[in-house]
């Protein structure tokens, strides 16, 4: 015992476990005992167990088992979790349960397997089971079946599925084991009792003697349907209200319902598909063609073998058909026909839905092989026919049928009749509506008076069916003219018939006979009842409310007998029922002038005709008062309007009289019942009316009255005919404008388009203008109905003619025709009816595009045609394709009859010749449009076939096939599509292409549906596979989609499609469809269509009328239901049910909402600091690891918790990717309005994202991508500078990613990299990547590599950190890497620096193994760039490089801030340079890139006409410079693909624009400045420009200059033009400085260049001598004055000043250009007082300081004119006058301002006016507190002085240390550093003094500007803006904080002097005049160009023998390396230079 007190005291699950039996027995029964107790499902009690259950049924020992099941079953029936255990504790009672010898133990085995069923795990039972039915154990299996048998018998044949077990039936009843056998049986009794004769095929071959025993037992079961007894946890509610129904007795109802659900299953279904085609035999088609009919008939027989068998699987049955169908109609032996239609029956029955499209082709055959008399054969026929009639419907084959039936043959005649009639025993009401029956109605009725008996009862039995099919009523309007007997005939024979889908398609129709509405009395009045008609008549109050009421619409003005319009059954029947109602014979003129003095006073007619026009006014008075106090059925229409008509008639001379009598006509026709017959005696007589002046107007109310009495079309054709006729062209245009009116009042259903189409045609040709105009409107309201096909017919008319038709239809577009307003009210909606109608709508839409003639083409589908398409060579193919498309081409619109075309066509679409498939696809969108809506019959065939090239894995093929589906789907509507399995058959192909193009085009389509086919669930688990594809798209595109799946199927077929599924795609799958069930749309109500029928008439689906009031929408049912009392209570209670479904979600996530509301990053003041210096003192972990450890995660939640909202920070750490891309969504919506929270929290979110790169989920990285694209643009438009906590911690983790396999994410990472180039100085950038190329992924070190060669390529030798030495040595270790890629890399990055450096490259790499070395060599020849050519191709792939970037990255964003972005830097430079090569003389600047050098040798030959030859020259680099930098095609990177699709576009196009603007074409300049100006003039769009100003207006003075220099040089071009371009460009400029937030955008460099080029254009004399110049010159002012006032004032400002100066600086300038320059600055000077507050003062004063360093006052007295300095002092004076005193702390940008002529003339100036004011000054006082700070500095000069020895003592910042100590001796000359020196040793002493002499080397020679900062000069350059971290900690002299535009001017003033910033030779100063030295005058002429040349030569020759390697390390690679330092190089020059002297004399 004392085992047991040990296992006694362990918890309960361990004992459950325990190896001693007694312990798991006791733990057993505690579990019991606790599962018992627990309450709650969702206890987490339950889950402790979850692993245990399975060992509780499958214990060794068998008492302990049986304890085990109890508790088992327990706990499945009450734990929420238990469905996780099915798998495998079923097949643990399966195996280990069942064979047990206990019958209790299998007892409760088979408990717990049913319990699992009823907690909705059915499926994963039944597999289990149905494994146990293999397993050898015969007790096993009978186990099994018997558990299939209960679940069966308990749960019904709708929870378990029947077709697995029926498939295995037939193995289990020829087991050995009798058990077996027995339990078989048993079991097949009870699937019977579920599916009835449904299982018999599938047993046919088992044993006969057990078949027979079946069979008894089978008679023996109740006939009645059964019903479930048991039932899942879901459907338990139903449950207990069955039982209440049945305690009720109700019980019929519920099994009434429930019957009607059950015997669903068809035996076809459960039938295994047989693959016959590869059993046919080898020489089948040889022998179906021999001449001995034995052969034939062998081979037929072969056929019918396989055709026996039920299901047969899908393939291509093309070929065989075709054989069968030759035989049927060509062969001679009836035998063999007969065969060969039962080979058809076969194939039709085993295929069902899939023969479908062979169903078009055999149709015809068969019905005119019915000419046969032999019985057998025709009953061979019949069965074929009709076998093939089920597998597509009666729409499709309609055509071929109705072509039949005018055969001559009585047979064929008779044969088609019953056909028909046994079709339409299948159809019900909905799928044979009016636009089918009218047809065939009309077809038949010819043949109920044939002359042959047969056909006549043939005709009468087809009727019959049709009106017992849908009712009286629907077939009544076209039975209108047949006489009684056969009337009686015809329902006669309705009533023998049995209808296929019992009577319940007849009873609706019956019911809705005999149930009318108030207010449809009449209907039944129109089946020749007249009594019913008086009965309405009196009572007109319900009648006249119950339409409208119906109908929803506001009460219609209808008369009350109108109701006999029978509602709603759509305008058809309408014009029957009229017909019917109104067909009235003609009466003899006594007759009617008898019935008229019935109703008239006698002195009424007899003054009708006197001689005097009083009588016969008063005559017609009192007509008039008679007619209106008439009833309606008194009323004698005919015989009043015979009396009007009579002598004088309408030849009536006095127009009061007549507009009297036209007046009448109209009451007459809306009062009376007015027939066509009354019609037709007046008609003539208003048409000739119409055109009178006085009496047109009530001869068209007359119309609208008859119209509205006789239906619109009929009245319509006859006033067109009798209009056109006669010759009077007034009447025929006003006849023309009524119809116009009417079509718009009536709407457009039933008119005939074909006669209209002749009588406009013959208008359009009409002499007289007036016809032709109303014609062309009339055309115009047509186009609203028939849409653009409307336009094929007058392709042939007249090019002016077609202008003015297009013209009206470009009005038309976009309109939706209006709401009918009249010719409703008799034809009232009801909801029911509408909706009943299923293909209502669409019948409606097709009617206009029915009405079109089509040509019959079949015969030009020849087969020398056919063959010629399936010729092997592909050009004889491609003539045949040629000659189809010009068939279809000029037949317009035809016929669906092509015969063999569509198995031709299909060939093509997989022509290995891609051209030719597009072709093919090009000519299937062209058959769609000629054939209109019956290419529905072709979608099985030949539309099926174009979805497989949608997996074409050409992009272009793949579009043009997408284009041709949607033309298709147009056409046909959705249905056909998604019929069948063909769809589905395609999803299920594994083609990422074919899969994405799919789905995407399913999502497009199926929210649109009403409702689809059933069939629409077997694409489901291709669409679940989908949404796990391997590929992103496919994935995106299937989630996409899922919704609308959803929408249609619903979610509860959509989850149970998911069983299938592994475990863990069905829980992904579930968790999908539960976000898909969020976002799920609400149907589109029926509505819609339905309210739109009756007004937007036959609208095609694309012009249906928007407008359909709401009211009627509402009533119209929701769902088409063919049964109409369903229909009603479905009305409401679907509205109600989406009605709540629509409010829930919308509570939920108002909540949501609510908390989500407010800012997502909370600014903490100096938070990032704190955690900074946290990192630095090691309170926390540094940001470094391999793989993210959690403490990391924790650390970083922790830092984020203070900053981040509560909610994204939630999302952020979810564990589910899914919550990380919705986090990622939510802070690029907030990137825009949160720029301070974005840039405060930089460092978490940075750090948050390299935990998102070792997340292994791809969408979650694009996603993380993207999102930094967008941010980094962001900070470099903020100037951020990214700290260096922030760079260590996300650059390394970045570079991982560059190394992934996805090309899509590679280019996003390089992209991200090349943006962070603006916020993080290159240098620093470069040893991180230099870092990424040790990686051991071969990508990543490519990448690198790659990368590191942009660096270089773009900032220069100076990024190579620590030295380019040896970031040169690593970077070619990579020539010997093993990986290609790699090596590539490797090479092409030293061939960049190279470009750049020349051969010194070499010794920078240091020695390379022969092999290495050698390919190097061999890489440097093949790329051809000799180092002189470096510095161009540096300038042209910069921009490519940097712009492909920015041009993505300004996409979202304004464009760069005024100082010039990185994009713009590179413009510029590009287009200087052509400024210069185009100017005629270039410019000074102290060293000329080797790009701008003079050719010397070109100049020596040239004999002094350097002049003329340079417009050439320009003309050739144009093109060269332009296009690429404008039109990036970047080599280096590519934009990211998945970067935003509209704004990428967008942004490219306009880009691509752009650049056209500055084409040396003047046409192409043109047509892109119309395009942007279109854009600019629309204010929704011009947002679009935002971002593109600078480039847009730099675009434009390139053009500008391009016009001055050469194209107004050019005799040659017509001076129109350039009038022309001139008015494009300052119109443009015009609209865009009208939008001031687009003006502002432009910055200052590019302001001034386009205020350079608009003066120079307003002193161009050349344009002032031409016509209109001067009208350009007013329009230059005009536009000057605008840019003055809307551009950013700061910039312009800046810009003015700048301009000045230079102008005055250039000696080629003229006076009057300074001149215009200084008026603009007077109109600033005036705008100040308004604008002063938004100016940045302190750069402008920084201008002004700058212009004063430049131009002393006392070289500004010098100058000629006084104006210069009247202007300067104006300028100051105003800005003192508005800032008063405040003016000088807006001195911040200026260095050392005490030096600064500046500072002391302000001074001046506010000491004279606060003197004028009487007040003190303060400045004394100033003065002396900065002097007092100069001492204080100067007490501080030692620590700093220490501090810069310090630093050039250290290692890493030993030339920071040097370039401060040379600024600082630069700022105090005077001070002392020899105390520093003297303490170290001699070999310090002389590195400091050789790094100072460098350095001053470097900064005098290449023009640089002292840096008082710790910058590096090449970081100056790259970052543009703000200093580093390192910067704001020293002062300037002053001691105050320097600010970043201090720099950014410096930089400008570099950029000038590095050659960037010289426009032409009227530019910014030479590096002289700026620095102290005083100014020299610029160099004009090329001559004075080369002595500044040589003497700059001379110079650098000496320093250039003390240089050493360093300095060349450090020149800026915009810098030429001067190898051209010799002396011999120098005399050369001189030589030179006297020889083009001398030359020049």
């Amino acid at each position: 015992m004392g085992d047991d007190s040990e296992w006694m005291k362990l918890p309960v699950d361990q004992k459950c476990e325990h190896k001693l039996w007694k312990a798991r027995l006791s733990g057993y029964e505690e579990a019991l005992k606790i599962f018992q107790k627990i309450k709650d499902e969702k206890s987490p009690e339950w889950s402790k167990f979850l692993g245990l259950i399975k060992k509780f049924v499958t214990d060794s020992n068998a008492v302990v088992q049986l304890k085990g099941l109890e508790a088992a079953l327990v706990y499945v029936e009450n734990a929420h979790v238990a469905g996780k255990t099915t798998g495998e504790v079923v097949s643990g009672v399966v195996s280990k349960v069942f064979n047990q010898p206990k019958a209790k133990a299998k007892e409760l085995g088979i408990e717990i397997c049913l319990m699992y069923i009823e907690i909705e795990k059915g499926e994963a039972v039944q597999e289990e089971l149905l494994k146990g039915l293999d397993n050898k154990n015969p007790k096993i299996v009978v186990a099994c079946i018997e558990t299939l048998r209960k679940a069966l018998s308990e749960f019904g044949s709708k929870i378990i599925l029947l077709k697995p077990i029926i498939k295995v039936l037939p193995k289990l009843f020829e087991s050995r084991e009798k058990a077996v056998r027995d339990e078989a049986k048993l079991i097949a009794v009870e699937i019977y009792r579920w599916i009835r004769d449904a299982l018999r095929p599938p047993l046919q071959n088992i044993n006969s003697v057990q078949l027979k025993e079946l069979e008894e037992e089978w008679v023996k079961l109740p006939t009645g349907a059964p019903k479930p007894s048991r039932f899942l946890r879901s459907q338990q509610e139903l449950e207990a209200k069955l039982e209440q129904q049945q305690s009720a007795g109700g019980d019929a109802e519920g099994g009434g319902d429930d019957g009607d659900e059950v015997p669903q299953i068809d035996a076809y279904e459960l039938l295994e598909a047989v693959e016959i085609l590869s059993k046919l035999p080898k020489d089948f088609y040889d022998k179906i063609e021999a001449k001995k009919w034995q052969e034939r008939k062998e081979a037929l027989e072969a056929v019918e073998v396989l055709v026996k068998n039920p299901k047969l699987e899908a393939g291509d049955y093309a070929d065989l058909v075709k054989a069968l169908k030759k035989v049927v109609g060509k062969d001679t032996n009836v035998m063999l026909v007969a065969l060969a239609a039962k080979c058809l029956t076969g194939l039709a029955v085993g295929l069902r839905k899939k023969f479908g499209q062979y169903a078009g082709h055999v149709v015809p055959t068969i019905l005119e092989k019915f000419k046969e008399k032999k019985p057998q054969v025709v009953q061979a026929l019949q069965e074929a026919i009709d076998a093939i009639f089920l597998t597509t419907t009666l729409q499709n084959i309609s055509e071929d049928v109705l072509a039949v039936m005018d055969n001559k043959n009585p047979t064929i005649k008779q044969q088609t009749s019953l056909f028909i009639a046994r079709s339409f025993r299948h159809c019900t009401a909905s799928t044979l509506p009016k636009s089918l029956l009218k047809p065939f109605c009309a077809a038949l009725l010819k043949h109920i008076n044939d002359s042959a008996p047969e056909v006549r009862d043939a005709a009468f039995e087809a009727l019959g069916t049709a009106l017992k099919v849908v009712g009286e009523k629907a077939v009544n309007p076209f039975l209108a003219d047949v006489d009684k007997l056969k009337l009686d005939k015809i329902k006669e024979c309705s009533e023998k018939v049995e209808l296929v889908h019992g009577k319940k398609a007849g009873l609706g129709a019956d019911k809705k006979e005999f149930k009318p509405a108030p207010g449809r009395t009449a209907a039944s009045g129109a089946a020749g009842d007249k009594d019913t008609k008086d009965i309405s008549a009196p009572k007109p109050g319900p009648s006249k409310k119950a339409p409208a009421t119906k109908a929803g619409g506001p009460p219609k003005k209808g008369k009350p007998a109108a109701s006999g319009g029978a509602g709603g059954t759509a305008t058809k029947n309408k014009k029957g029922l009229e017909t019917k109602e109104i067909v009235e014979p003609e009466l003899s003129i006594e007759v009617c002038e008898e019935k008229a003095s019935a109703v008239l006073p006698a002195t009424c007619i007899q003054l009708l005709d006197s001689s005097n026009w009083k009588e016969r006014l008063a005559c017609m008075e009192e007509f008039q008062k008679a007619v209106e106090l008439m009833d309606r059925t008194e009323m004698p229409c005919q015989a009043l309007v015979r009396m009007l008509a009579k002598k004088p008639g309408w030849k009536e001379t006095n127009f009061q009289v007549m507009q009297m009598k036209l007046h009448i006509v109209a009451l007459i026709a809306q009062k009376g019942n007015f027939s066509k017959t009354s019609a037709q005696i007046v008609l003539d007589g208003l048409v000739d009316k119409i055109g009178d002046v006085k009496c047109g107007n009530n001869a068209k109310e007359a119309m609208t009255a008859i119209a509205e009495a006789c239906m619109l079309p009929w009245t319509a054709e006859q006033v067109m005919s009798m209009a056109f006729s006669q010759k009077n062209p007034k009447n025929q245009s006003e006849t023309l404008n009524w119809l116009s009116n009417a079509i718009k009042e009536f709407g457009f259903s039933g008119l005939n388009v074909k006669a209209f189409i002749s009588n406009v045609k013959t208008a359009l040709a009409a002499t007289n203008p007036a016809v032709r105009t109303s014609a062309i409107t009339l055309l115009g309201v047509m186009y609203l109905y028939v849409g653009p096909s409307l336009r094929m017919f007058f392709e042939d008319e007249k090019p002016a003619l077609l202008s003015q038709i297009d013209a009206e239809f470009e009005k038309m577009q976009g309109q939706s025709p209006p709401a009918p307003t009249r010719g409703i009210s008799k034809h009232s909606i009801s909801g029911t009816d509408e909706g009943e109608d299923g293909d209502e709508p669409d019948e409606g839409g097709n009617d206009v595009v029915d009405l079109l003639p089509r040509t019959e083409i079949s015969d030009k589908i020849t087969s020398e045609l056919v063959s010629k398409i399936g010729d092997k060579n592909w050009k004889i193919r491609k003539e045949g394709l040629d000659e189809v498309a010009g068939i279809i081409n000029e037949a317009k619109f035809i016929q669906p009859n092509i015969g063999e075309l569509p198995t031709a066509l299909k060939g093509r679409l997989n022509d290995s010749n891609k051209i030719l498939v597009q072709q093919t696809l090009n000519i299937l969108q062209q058959l769609a449009v000629a054939m209109g809506p019956n290419i529905k019959q072709h979608v099985k065939n030949l539309g099926i076939p174009i979805i497989t090239v949608l997996g074409d894995s050409k992009n272009n093929v793949r579009a043009a096939a997408l284009a041709t589906v949607n033309a298709w789907a147009e056409q046909t509507g959705m249905k056909e599509w998604l019929e069948g399995e063909d769809l589905s058959e395609e999803l299920k192909k594994e083609n990422p292409f074919l899969r994405q193009e799919l789905l995407g085009w399913l999502a497009e389509k199926l929210p649109s549906l009403r409702s689809t086919p059933t069939d629409l669930i077997l694409c489901v688990p291709h669409l679940y596979s989908c949404l796990e594809d391997r590929n992103g798209d496919v994935r995106k595109k299937a989630q996409d989609a899922l919704p609308f799946f959803m929408m249609h199927l619903g979610y509860e077929k959509m989850a149970k499609a998911t069983g299938k599924l592994k475990p863990t795609s069905k829980d992904q799958v579930l968790a999908m469809l539960e976000k898909a069930k969020a976002n799920m749309p609400a149907k589109p109500a029926a509505s819609a269509k339905a309210a739109s029928k009756p007004m937007g008439g036959s609208a095609p689906a694309k012009f249906q009328p928007a407008s359909a009031p709401v009211e009627d929408s509402v009533s119209s049912t929701v769902e088409p239901k063919p049964d109409p009392k369903k229909a009603k209570a479905l009305g409401v209670s679907s509205k109600a049910k989406s009605a709540q479904g629509k409010k829930v979600p919308s509570k939920t996530s108002l909540k949501e909402d609510e908390d989500k509301s407010g800012p997502i990053f909370i600014v903490v003041p100096n938070g990032k600091e704190q955690r900074m210096k946290d990192e630095k003192g090691l309170k926390v972990l540094k940001w470094n690891f391999t793989t993210p450890r959690d403490e990391y995660i924790e650390q970083l939640k922790t830092q984020m918790s203070s900053c981040v909202a509560k909610w994204l920070q939630d999302e952020m750490f979810h564990s589910d990717f899914q919550h990380h891309n919705k986090a990622l969504a939510v802070m690029v919506d907030h990137l825009e309005s949160e720029k301070e929270g974005v840039i405060g929290c930089l460092d978490l979110i940075l750090k948050w994202l390299t935990l998102r790169f070792f997340d292994t989920n791809t969408s979650v990285l694009m996603k993380a991508l993207e999102y930094l694209k967008l941010l980094f643009t962001l900070l470099s438009e903020e100037e951020y500078h990214l700290t260096e906590n922030e760079a260590s911690s996300f650059i390394p983790y970045l570079i991982l990613k560059v190394g992934e396999p996805k090309d899509v994410i590679r280019k996003d990472v390089r992209a991200i990299l090349n943006r962070m180039c603006l916020v993080y100085p290159a240098s620093k950038m470069f040893p991180f990547i230099m870092e990424g190329t040790k990686s051991k992924n071969s990508k990543q070190r490519a990448e690198c590599l790659e990368e590191l060669g942009c660096l270089v390529e773009s900032y220069g030798m100076n990024v190579c950190q620590p030295t380019p030495g040896k970031a040169l040595k690593e970077i070619a270790i990579h020539i010997g890497d093993r990986d290609n890629a790699v090596r590539n890399a490797a090479l092409n990055t030293i061939v960049t620096v190279y470009n750049v450096h020349g051969d010194q490259v070499f010794k920078l790499i240091g020695t390379l193994s022969e092999k290495d070395m050698s390919m190097l060599e061999e890489r440097i020849k093949r790329s051809a760039k000799r180092p002189s050519a470096a510095p161009i191709k540096q300038v042209e792939e910069r921009p490519q490089r940097t712009q492909s970037i920015n041009s993505n990255a300004n996409m979202l964003r304004k464009g760069p801030a005024e100082d010039m972005s990185s994009k713009l830097k590179i413009m510029y430079r590009t287009y200087r340079i052509q400024a210069r090569s185009m100017s005629g003389h270039p410019e000074a600047a102290q060293m000329v890139r080797r790009e701008f050098q003079l050719d010397l040798d070109e100049i020596e030959n040239d004999n002094g006409t350097v002049r003329c030859e340079m417009p050439e020259l320009v003309q050739h680099k144009l093109d060269d410079i332009f296009e690429p930098v404008l039109i990036p095609e970047p080599k280096i990177r590519a934009v990211s693909p998945h970067f935003d699709d509209m704004h990428s576009n967008t942004a490219s196009t306009i880009n691509f624009i752009i650049s056209q603007v500055a084409s040396g074409d003047i046409n192409t300049s043109i047509q892109a400045l119309t395009q942007i100006d279109e854009v600019l003039r629309q204010e929704d769009k011009a947002e679009a420009m935002s971002g593109h100003i600078d480039q847009f207006l730099i675009a434009t003075f390139m053009q500008l200059r391009l016009i001055y220099n050469t194209h107004m040089a050019d005799e040659k071009l017509e001076k129109d033009e350039i009038i022309k371009l001139y008015s494009c460009i300052i119109g443009n400029m015009i609209s865009l400085f009208q939008i001031e937030s687009l003006a502002r955008e432009a910055s200052t460099g590019v302001l001034k260049d386009l205020m350079h080029g608009l003066i120079t254009l307003m002193l161009d004399s050349r344009i002032e001598d031409l016509e209109e110049g001067q009208q350009v010159i007013r329009s230059v002012n005009l536009l000057v004055v605008k840019v003055l006032e809307k551009s950013d004032q700061t910039n312009i400002l800046s810009a003015l000043l700048v301009l000045l100066q230079d102008s005055l600086l250039a000696t080629a300038s003229s006076p009057k250009f300074s001149e215009l320059v200084m008026k603009c600055l007077w109109r600033m000077v005036r705008l100040l007082p308004d604008t002063i507050n938004s100016i940045n003062l302190d750069r402008i004063l920084l201008d002004i300081h700058i212009f004063m360093k430049v131009f002393p006052k006392e070289k500004l007295k010098q100058c000629k004119s006084e104006f210069p300095i009247r202007t300067l002092k104006t300028l100051l004076h105003t800005l003192c006058k508005l800032k008063g005193p405040k003016i000088l702390d807006h001195l911040t940008m200026i260095d050392n301002k005490n030096e600064s002529e500046l500072e002391a003339h302000l001074c001046r100036m506010m000491k004279h006016s606060m003197d004028q004011t009487g007040s003190k000054s303060d400045k004394e006082t100033e003065k002396g507190a900065s002097r007092i700070d100069e001492k204080s500095s100067k007490a501080k000069v030692n620590d700093f002085l220490a501090e810069i020895f310090k630093k050039i003592g250290s290692k890493e910042n030993t030339k920071e240390g040097l370039a401060e100590l040379y600024e600082y001796k630069k700022k105090y000359s005077d001070a002392d550093i020899e105390p520093f020196l003297k303490n170290s040793s001699q070999f310090f002493q002389s590195y400091v003094e050789r790094g100072l002499r460098v350095i001053e080397m470097e900064r005098e020679g290449k023009g640089r500007i002292p840096s008082s900062t710790g910058i590096s000069p090449q970081t100056e350059v790259t970052c543009m803006s703000a200093p580093t971290s390192t910067v704001s900690s020293i002062g300037n002299t002053n001691g105050e904080e320097v600010g970043p535009s201090v720099y950014l001017e410096r930089l400008k003033i570099l950029r000038q002097r590095c050659g960037l910033d010289n426009t032409k030779q009227d530019d910014r100063p030479p590096l002289t005049s700026l620095l102290s030295k005083p100014a020299v005058p610029t160099v004009a002429s090329s001559t004075d160009m080369l002595h500044s040349k040589l003497s700059q030569l001379r110079e650098s020759r000496e320093q250039h023998q003390h240089l050493d390697l360093d300095s060349h390390q450090t020149h800026s690679s915009g810098t030429t390396t001067t190898s051209s330092s010799s002396t011999a190089n120098i005399d050369d020059l001189k030589k030179r230079l006297e020889r083009i002297k001398s030359s020049r004399k």
